[in-house]
C-alpha cells in the first residue's frame, strides 16, 4: 500500500511438528505485510494453520524458519505490544472480572488506583458493569468473552490478535458480539488480526482478507474482490462457491467444462494453468431470449430442497456428470411452477477461471 507504514511483517514463516515420527507442516513459507491501522481477517478451514500462525505472531511459538518484525524491529518471543484473545478463553478462574481485567496492567507496574480506573473503564465499555466481583464460572459464555476483550483492550496493545473469538457461541450471540466488537474497535488506533473459519464472519468484519489452506497462504487482498473474483480453487471454495467444475482453456476467454462438454465464455482472461471453473449458485438466471445468451445450460433433471428463505436446486446437464447447484428465491421458483426452465443463462462476468 503506497504511503502506508508496515506495522507487522512476516518473512517466510514456517512451523512444523513431529507427529508419529514424521514431520507435519503446520505453516509453510508465509510472508505477509500488515499496515498501520489495518484490520485483517485470516480465513481458512479447521486445522489449516491459522491458530499456529497467530501463536507465532504472539510469541507463543517459535517458527522453525523465517522472521517476524513489529514496527521494523525483529521480535523473538512474547511482546507486551501484542494482545491476544484465545479461542479457548484464558481467563483466570480464581480471579474476579476486575482482577482479570487489571492483571496485565499490574504486570506492567501500573499503580493500583490507575489500573483500577483503567480496568473499570473497559469493563464499562464491554457492558460488564455490575459484574466486577464475579468469577468467570459465574458468567455466561458471552460475558466471559467480553471480560477477555476488556482485559486485552485495557493493556492498550499496538496489535490485537483474535483467535476465533466467537466460535463457542450460538448464532444470535455471535452476531451480537460481532457488532459490539466492531463498535469497540472504531476508536482503536492499532492493528487487528482475526482468524476465523466462517466466511460470513470474514465478509462482515473488514475490507482485507487472507485465505489459508493447509498452512499455505493462498491469496490476500480486498475482501470483496476475493469473494467476487477469486484466482484459486481453494479461495473460491472458502468463499462459498458451490459449483467447482473441472475445466480447461479453449480460448483467451473461453473454458470447456470437461465433465459436461459445455463451453463457457468468461469476462476474465483464461490462463494456461486454469483447471476449474467456479460458478456461484445464485448467479444463474432464466433468459428472456436464449438466442441472445453466450452461456447457456440445458437441465435434464433436477432435485429441489427448501431452505427457510430460498430454494436449492441441483440439476444435471449430462447423465453421470456432476450435479450443479442453483439457489433462488422462493417467489421466483413458485413463478416457474416449481419446475426447471428449458435453459439457464450465466453472464460472462460470473464465470470464474480458477487455478
Amino acid at each position: 500500500m503506497d504511503g502506508k507504514k508496515v506495522k507487522l511483517r512476516l518473512e517466510h514463516i514456517s512451523q512444523s511438528y513431529i507427529v508419529k515420527n514424521e514431520v507435519s507442516d503446520a505453516v509453510v513459507d508465509v510472508s505477509l505485510d500488515v499496515y498501520d491501522n489495518e484490520f485483517l481477517v485470516i480465513l481458512g478451514p479447521g486445522r489449516c494453520g491459522k491458530t499456529v500462525l497467530l501463536n507465532m505472531i504472539a510469541g507463543l511459538e517459535k517458527p522453525v524458519d523465517g522472521s517476524l518484525f513489529l514496527d521494523g524491529e525483529e521480535i523473538h518471543g512474547s511482546d507486551e505490544r501484542i494482545g491476544m484473545v484465545f479461542q479457548k478463553l484464558a481467563l483466570m478462574p480464581w480471579k474476579t472480572v476486575m482482577e482479570n481485567v487489571e492483571f496485565g496492567l499490574k504486570m506492567k507496574g501500573v499503580p493500583k488506583a490507575q489500573r483500577r480506573e483503567t480496568a473499570q473503564k473497559y469493563i464499562n465499555l464491554v457492558g460488564l458493569q455490575g459484574f466486577e466481583k464475579s468469577y468467570p464460572s459465574q458468567l455466561s459464555g458471552g460475558q466471559q468473552q467480553r471480560a477477555a476483550l476488556a482485559r486485552m483492550l485495557a493493556s492498550r496493545p499496538a496489535l490485537i490478535l483474535l483467535d476465533e473469538p466467537f466460535s463457542a457461541l450460538d448464532a444470535y450471540l455471535k452476531e451480537q458480539l460481532l457488532l459490539e466488537l466492531l463498535e469497540l474497535l472504531k476508536d482503536y488506533s492499532g492493528d487487528v488480526i482475526l482468524v476465523t473459519h466462517s466466511r460470513d464472519e470474514a465478509y462482515k468484519i473488514c475490507p482485507e482478507l487472507m485465505i489459508v489452506r493447509e498452512g499455505r497462504q493462498m491469496e490476500k487482498g480486498s475482501t470483496r474482490a476475493l469473494f467476487q473474483n477469486p484466482e484459486y480453487l481453494e479461495t473460491a471454495r472458502m468463499t462459498g462457491c458451490k459449483n467447482l467444475l473441472k475445466a480447461r482453456k479453449c480460448g483467451p476467454n473461453k473454458m470447456e467444462l470437461t465433465e459436461l462438454g459445455i463451453r463457457l465464455v468468461s469476462e476474465q482472461p483464461v490462463l494456461d494453468d486454469v483447471r476449474y471453473a467456479g460458478i456461484r449458485a445464485h448467479y444463474f438466471y432464466v433468459p428472456a431470449d436464449p438466442a441472445k445468451e453466450v452461456n447457456l445450460l440445458h437441465p435434464l433433471d433436477f432435485q429441489e430442497t427448501e431452505a427457510p428463505f430460498e430454494i436449492n436446486v441441483i440439476f444435471h446437464t449430462k447423465a453421470g456428470a456432476p450435479g450443479i447447484w442453483w439457489k433462488l428465491e422462493k417467489e421466483t421458483w413458485n413463478s416457474l411452477g416449481r419446475k426447471m426452465p428449458p435453459a439457464l443463462a450465466l453472464a460472462p462476468k460470473d464465470v470464474l477461471p480458477l487455478r
